[in-house]
């Protein structure tokens, strides 16, 4: 269900705007009306705002490597700054707190990113010259010097073969350094002051040896993979302090984002602030706030105002909330479809996985998971009641790690294998009884969602306005009564079905002339039967669409039954001593990917099922703003 707000009006002295704010921030229930982003010209604000991106970029590549502490004692990363080795610098860190602050964090981090980036550039830059210098050979380039001031100047030049000219040789003393298939690499001997007339590129190398080059090249590599070393010394000593710094500065950022917001009155002395409060907590406000001695109005919601949305559950439901704000929060004029969707959500679930061997897999996964890690409780928890599900859907059919129970020739089974709910113990009208399930729990569902709809246009606009809706329900209804007893075989009396013929007919009333109160009939009835239409090929797809329940659950099975036999296979045709090996390698790995496959399409399929068939039918609109009190992290 969607929580009763109020809206609250807030007139504010200038002079006590802050501590106001400051007191608004300790209640933590108001959901303050902000300016439209954008809308707030503030220099400091944008200060923060783009500080508040460069700690959270830190933060991004600093948390990964956290979780490194054996690698940070191989180095001296802040010795650089202390001039003492990291050890002795954690221990000057507690007695003196400022080595340690958010900025000095970012400070760190921003120069070893500039670092990263200047030693691979460096690194290209080094590589290039490398490749010039490798055709040439390891000599020292300061000898062409000497060489030249004996009087022998050295040039080098490459060109195609098929340009070389051997007259070269004699003309300028040309020594041949590399050949290979396309060109030639050479020097030319000559006076200085002599310019070889030479039909060739001259080269310019690099002022240092490659022996040189190849020193740095693997120093500026060793100063590149010193920096994930440096990095996670850095996240180690500093990685709770940047999020405590991030956790202040959004705070600081709220506060001037909501204290920007309050419009100014009579001469900029007054502001006005808006903003929306649960109904159940206008009472302690109220108390806080009059002993305060500060102005405010309390009014109920009016039709157009931009209502946020906070959802209240029941501890069940409240599980499946994420999967309502993935689509879209109610909009505050609509019903929270939540409850009614989690109930066959869960069961959707279990019939595509159907395997109650993996349910019971997920269920202890999720139990064991919702012990260690306390952040994702509430997940697992929805976890926890989806491996339920498959377990009960698992043995209604009896189907336990790929292996259908029925088949098996199991004594203690003897008693129960007639009961699973499998093609060889039920047959409706040739169709698989699992199959049969899932259209019937569609229709089921789309009968809900069609409820669920006359009962919202019937809270929102009265009961005149779903007339129309609640003549397609009782219609379908009765189709359907009128259906299941014609597959039965009962009699049927004339008094009966007189009486759902003449159902049937004021449904066809209802549905063509009462679906736009108030307007002519005549296009009353042109919308209706355009309804008609659309209503009769939509309902069709959405039944089918639920097959594919039946659909995924027998996939799954058959999956989980071949690995089985390619095990038993694999480990038969080997000795006993050694065939267990690949039976139990084919069935943790098989059986592994084949839960992986399951539980993805166990989870997209009911999604889609919700925010598709049961959503539209519902006639969920959606649209609705989270609710967001303004209060301190």
């Amino acid at each position: 269900m969607i929580t009763k707000m109020k809206k609250l009006s807030f007139l504010i002295h200038s002079k006590e705007y802050e501590p106001f704010l400051e007191q608004l921030r300790a209640l933590g229930v108001v959901h303050v009306v902000q300016k439209q982003a954008g809308a707030i010209q503030d220099d400091s604000l944008q200060e923060d705002l783009n500080l508040l991106a460069r700690y959270k970029n830190a933060l991004k590549v600093l948390e990964p490597l956290a979780a490194q502490p054996g690698q940070i004692r191989d180095g001296s990363f802040f010795a650089l700054e202390t001039g003492s080795p990291f050890d002795e610098f954690l221990k000057r860190a507690k007695k003196e707190p400022s080595l340690i602050c958010p900025s000095k964090i970012l400070e760190r981090f921003d120069i070893l990113e500039a670092d990263k980036v200047v030693q691979e550039q460096t690194l290209q830059l080094l590589n290039r010259d490398r490749a010039q210098l490798l055709p040439w050979g390891d000599f020292d380039p300061h000898s062409l010097e000497r060489l030249a001031d004996k009087g022998y100047k050295i040039r080098f030049y490459t060109c195609p073969i098929r340009a070389f000219q051997d007259e070269w040789v004699s003309a300028y003393g040309v020594v041949e350094i590399e050949r290979d298939k396309q060109k030639v690499n050479f020097v030319t001997v000559t006076h200085p002051d002599v310019v070889p007339d030479i039909d060739a590129e001259q080269v310019n190398l690099p002022a240092e040896s490659l022996s040189a080059v190849e020193a740095d090249i693997a120093k500026t590599k060793a100063a590149i993979d010193a920096l994930p070393l440096k990095m996670a010394q850095l996240a180690h000593i500093g990685l709770d302090v940047l999020k405590e710094g991030i956790r202040d500065l959004e705070n600081r950022i709220s506060f001037s984002q909501v204290k920007l917001t309050g419009e100014k009155l009579a001469a900029d002395s007054l502001l006005l602030l808006e903003g929306w409060a649960p109904a159940a907590d206008i009472d302690s406000i109220s108390k806080v706030l009059d002993v305060k001695g500060v102005f405010f109005d309390v009014e109920d919601p009016q039709p157009g105002d931009d209502i946020p949305i906070k959802l209240k559950n029941n501890r069940f439901a409240r599980l499946f909330e994420p999967l309502t704000e993935m689509y879209s929060l109610p909009n505050y004029s609509e019903l929270d479809p939540t409850a009614a969707f989690a109930p066959f959500f869960m069961l959707f679930f279990g019939l595509c996985m159907g395997d109650g061997g993996y349910g019971l897999i997920i269920f202890l996964a999720c139990t064991f998971a919702k012990r260690k890690l306390p952040a994702i409780k509430d997940f697992m928890a929805l976890g926890q009641w989806l491996g339920i599900s498959t377990i009960i859907v698992g043995l209604l059919t009896g189907m336990v790690f790929g292996i259908s129970l029925d088949t098996v020739a199991w004594p203690w089974l003897a008693g129960v294998k007639d009961k699973f709910i499998t093609d060889n113990n039920y047959n409706v009208m040739g169709y698989s009884p699992m199959m049969v399930v899932a259209v019937c729990v569609g229709i089921l569902q789309i009968l809900f969602g069609m409820g669920f709809k006359i009962t919202r246009i019937t809270i929102q606009l009265g009961l005149k306005y779903a007339l129309s809706e609640i003549g397609w329900l009782i219609l379908l209804i009765d189709m359907i009564v009128l259906l299941l007893l014609k597959l039965t075989g009962a009699d049927i009396s004339a008094i009966a079905m007189n009486t759902m013929l003449g159902i049937a007919i004021a449904c066809g009333v209802l549905i063509l002339f009462f679906n736009s109160p108030g307007k002519n009939p005549f296009a009353n009835l042109g919308s209706g039967l355009w309804g008609t239409y659309n209503m009769v090929s939509g309902l069709l797809g959405d039944v089918l669409s639920y097959i594919r329940l039946f659909a995924l659950g027998l996939a799954g099975g058959i999956l989980g039954g071949v690995f089985n036999q390619l095990a038993f296979q694999a480990g038969g045709a080997l000795p006993v001593w050694v065939g267990w090996l690949p039976t139990c390698l084919i069935l943790l790995l098989g059986h592994g990917l084949n839960l992986f496959l399951c539980v993805i399409s166990a989870l997209v399929h009911p999604i889609r099922l919700t925010f598709v068939e049961f959503f539209k039918n519902a006639g969920f609109e959606g649209g609705g703003k989270a609710y967001k009190p303004f209060s301190k992290k």
